[in-house]
């Protein structure tokens, strides 16, 4: 069953289990959205993510023939950690499948849990296509990382603990991949607040769910990409599907370079880390995807398990986006001084310098003068757009080489 009461089954036998996590009101994402908006921190649960609420559920509920035997599951990184971690304290061998680029903060964390680890496909779908055959050879019980009731119910205690900590909520946020999240969302919220609005966030490169609304049914991508991967689905699920068309008022998708500015934000103004599944729903509230209302609305931080090397990147991508990191080719008079000159009118602009390298050999460049590459800290995108002035008013032929765009 995946109702009201079976959520309600399900919190129960998550008690003291699972952390019951917080659901903060934010001032500053309050004030940029124009609406009360809270977080519901589960990058804050154990293992990092809401996932471990399905896979215990599903995992206690197995018969003991079945628990005998042992459980496999495919994980683009979280369920895989919910399942490491839920098997152990059950006292189950685990063995995760896990694509063959996942994260290694995300690898280490489940092998970490006492899980065997096991790199195979490029996707989650390949991935979960080997762990089924092993399943089978093995005879062990196949944990679905969100196409299965007693998962998906788990996974609506989130919604559950929504409600009761904010009765008058008007809209939910949920990151969508498979569907296990918002289906278990969606049925706890309109269980106990018809009225709230549901509203579900993909990537733009992997909106399977929205273009099988768009379809009437379950539609499978060739290729998707994001820099989410926990929510980088090719399909969704059968049960998932049905659940949202019927409960889910809305579909919409955010970029990768919003994702990517909305982890810069969540770290700088709310302190918080967040995965780029994690951010996908503040990060349709901050770009206009989803309308903001006068009642409270709650974004889902759905995980917080990011690889330090990606993390380091999507910073940098993050900084970009936001103006902040300027990257610019300026071509100068090879004679002493040139540089000090250049250097002054940055300097000038109150601009900080990352660092400067120079090019005599570029083939753009008179044989008479250098190029010179800077990387730049400004405040904000108009104080980017001051120093390009600044240095074109000087006489400097700049150009970016990345960042948005000047005009």
């Amino acid at each position: 069953m995946t109702d009201l009461a079976a959520i309600r089954d399900a919190a129960a036998l998550l008690q003291g289990v699972v952390h019951r996590t917080p659901l903060a009101r934010s001032a500053t994402f309050s004030r940029l959205v124009g609406a009360a908006v809270h977080l519901k921190c589960e990058n804050l649960q154990r293992s990092g993510s809401f996932k471990v609420r399905g896979a215990y559920v599903r995992i206690r509920r197995l018969g003991a023939a079945e628990r005998a035997k042992g459980v496999v599951a495919a994980s683009a990184g979280n369920h895989a950690q919910g399942v490491a971690l839920a098997a152990a304290a059950a006292g189950l061998p685990a063995t995760i499948v896990m694509p063959r680029h996942a994260p290694m903060a995300k690898v280490m964390a489940t092998e970490g849990y006492g899980a065997r680890v096991l790199l195979h496909g490029e996707s989650y779908d390949e991935a979960a296509e080997r762990a089924k055959a092993l399943a089978a050879e093995a005879g062990a019980t196949y944990i679905h990382a969100f196409d299965h009731p007693d998962v998906i119910v788990g996974q609506g205690t989130v919604g559950l603990e929504i409600v009761e900590g904010l009765p008058d909520v008007g809209t939910v946020v949920v990151p969508v991949g498979g569907g296990g999240l918002i289906s278990g969302v969606a049925i706890a919220v309109k269980g106990v607040r018809p009225q709230a609005r549901v509203v579900g966030v993909q990537a733009e490169g992997a909106a399977a769910f929205v273009a099988s609304r768009r379809a009437g049914h379950p539609v499978v991508l060739e290729h998707p990409s994001t820099i989410a991967d926990g929510i980088a689905v090719k399909r969704p699920g059968s049960l998932t599907f049905e659940i949202v068309e019927r409960t889910v008022d809305d579909l919409v998708t955010v970029s990768d370079e919003e994702i990517a500015s909305t982890i810069l934000l969540c770290l700088e103004r709310a302190k918080v880390l967040v995965e780029g599944a994690g951010a996908a729903a503040l990060a349709a509230l901050l770009h206009g995807r989803v309308k903001a209302e006068p009642a409270p609305v709650v974004a889902i931080l759905s995980g917080g398990n990011i690889d330090m090397n990606f993390l380091t990147r999507i910073l940098g991508k993050g900084l970009a986006k936001a103006g902040r990191y300027l990257q610019l080719e300026v071509p100068v008079m090879d004679r002493p001084g040139a540089l000090k000159a250049l250097l002054a009118v940055v300097a000038d602009e109150q601009v900080n310098v990352v660092s400067v390298s120079h090019d005599r050999l570029d083939p753009r460049v008179p044989v008479d003068r250098v190029e010179v590459y800077l990387t730049l800290e400004t405040r904000d995108a108009a104080h980017a757009r001051r120093l390009l002035q600044a240095l074109r008013k000087e006489g400097y032929a700049v150009r970016r080489r990345a960042g948005p765009s000047e005009d």
